[in-house]
């Protein structure tokens, strides 16, 4: 009998080894990454073979944004009642396929519709990464998942940015969406034979309601940022949906986004935290390849190149996040990160980027690689913390939402702040004080985290 309960002891223990699993989620968010940074790099080559209008270009990366945005909050409430697998399974069987039909792609209809195809599949992926971790994972360990996890968030889009300077350079930018297709079908095979079939089956109905407002609230609101037209139509609509949709969260018994998660202050200002992190970065990986492009006279792959100083850094500093988080703890190293970011953006705009590329862009650039590769990890920490297995997979949902929809509020805003502007110089230059304004709001909610936990 006391063999057998020894046995049971040891059995019992979580390895410290963590397997095929994190390897599975990496691979799989890095893919999400990387499809963006390939279109970034390739619209002018997609442009000018399909001939494709200014308009039509812009609704490539559009639908992309419009389902992704749109579906985060049902994609993550379904890995909680049909499993995480499943879902990962469903994500990268519509990705994949997805994938291969934009590389095939032969009309501006059909590369958008399957982009905005490829955006549903990663609503699929993005919860069911981050949930996946939490529930395989405990303690230390998930501490230094999660770092890993934030280090691949980090360096993903710059990194994709090269890659994908390379495919446009010297290939076919269809290439690269024939690449995510062989990556995808790999990830489908390991996911396979990787991950046992975790029975997460609950007898909860699906919250219709809130399903249907959320997808017309979240869709109507990157589509406010992002459309050519009617979009103050869109914003209102937004904002109607996303009321009716807040008043149903709080009446249903099983919520799509279970509002609980924004009643921990920690939670929330890691949120809005991360919102304000997205808004200032999305828009300087956006502009700041075409300033390098347009000041200095480099090519697309020189200028994605340009950006090593910031991935290289990023990368190092993400690993050092275990490490740093044990001797200290996840909250000064998310505000230490924090304020080293606002202090590259300011460093940005304060010189200008007629000082040339080492002073203006190389130098801030460090300062921004090493503080946002010891925010990401932190701060999704921070977003999921405490959260029970229940509710695990809507606030993962919920983190990639923000993530996502800052990233386009962000990108809209400072567009319309630098709007009317001809001068490359002087477009990058007024953006940069902008990313700083978004930069000192990011901090006002990292500093909020010093005041406590409390529900």
């Amino acid at each position: 009998m006391a063999a057998k309960e020894n046995k049971l002891k040891v059995s019992e223990v979580p390895s410290e080894r963590f397997g095929i699993i994190l390897p599975i989620v990496l691979i799989s968010y890095f893919l999400i990454l990387l499809n963006n940074s390939l279109i970034f790099t390739a619209t002018v080559k997609i442009s000018a073979e399909l001939r494709l209008s200014t308009l039509m270009v812009a609704w490539i990366s559009n639908a992309y944004a419009l389902t992704f945005g749109g579906l985060l909050a049902f994609s993550a409430r379904l890995g909680d009642i049909v499993g995480r697998k499943k879902t990962l399974l469903l994500g990268l069987a519509i990705f994949s396929v997805a994938s291969l039909l934009v590389g095939l792609s032969r009309s501006a209809g059909m590369i958008i519709s399957m982009r905005a195809v490829q955006g549903i599949g990663a609503s699929l992926l993005a919860p069911a990464t981050l949930a996946l971790l939490m529930d395989n994972y405990r303690g230390k360990q998930l501490q230094r998942a999660i770092a890993y996890y934030g280090a691949t968030a980090g360096i993903g889009a710059s990194l994709g940015m090269v890659i994908g300077g390379l495919i446009a350079s010297y290939f076919s930018w269809r290439l690269g969406f024939y690449l995510d297709l062989l990556v995808g079908l790999t990830l489908i095979f390991m996911t396979l034979t990787g991950i046992s079939n975790q029975d997460q089956h609950k007898q909860v109905k699906i919250d219709w309601g809130g399903t249907l407002t959320s997808i017309i609230g979240f869709g109507s609101l990157v589509y406010s940022l992002n459309g050519s037209s009617y979009r103050l139509v869109a914003f209102i609509v937004a904002l109607v949906s996303l009321s009716i949709f807040a008043y149903i969260e709080s009446k249903v018994a099983h919520p799509l986004m279970p509002l609980v998660i924004f009643k921990n202050n920690q939670r929330l200002s890691a949120l809005l935290l991360r919102f304000f992190m997205l808004a200032a970065s999305m828009s300087y990986f956006f502009l700041m390849p075409q300033a390098l492009q347009r000041v200095f006279g480099f090519t697309p792959l020189v200028a994605s190149l340009a950006f090593l100083p910031l991935t290289v850094v990023q990368f190092i500093a993400s690993l050092c996040i275990p490490r740093l988080t044990s001797r200290f703890s996840n909250g000064s190293v998310l505000i230490t990160g924090v304020i080293i970011d606002t202090l590259g953006f300011i460093l940005g705009s304060m010189i200008g980027i007629n000082s040339g590329y080492w002073l203006a862009v190389a130098l801030p650039m460090i300062l921004l690689g090493i503080g946002q590769g010891l925010i990401m990890g932190p701060a999704t920490v921070a977003g999921v913390a405490g959260t029970s297995g229940e509710v695990a997979g809507a606030a993962s949902g919920v983190v990639n939402t923000f993530h996502q929809i800052g990233g386009a509020v962000g990108l809209a805003f400072i567009s319309t702040m630098v709007a009317g502007l001809k001068a490359a110089d002087a477009i990058i230059d007024r953006a940069q004080f902008w990313m700083v304004v978004l930069a000192v709001i990011m901090t006002v909610f990292a500093l909020n985290i010093l005041r406590g936990e409390h529900e």
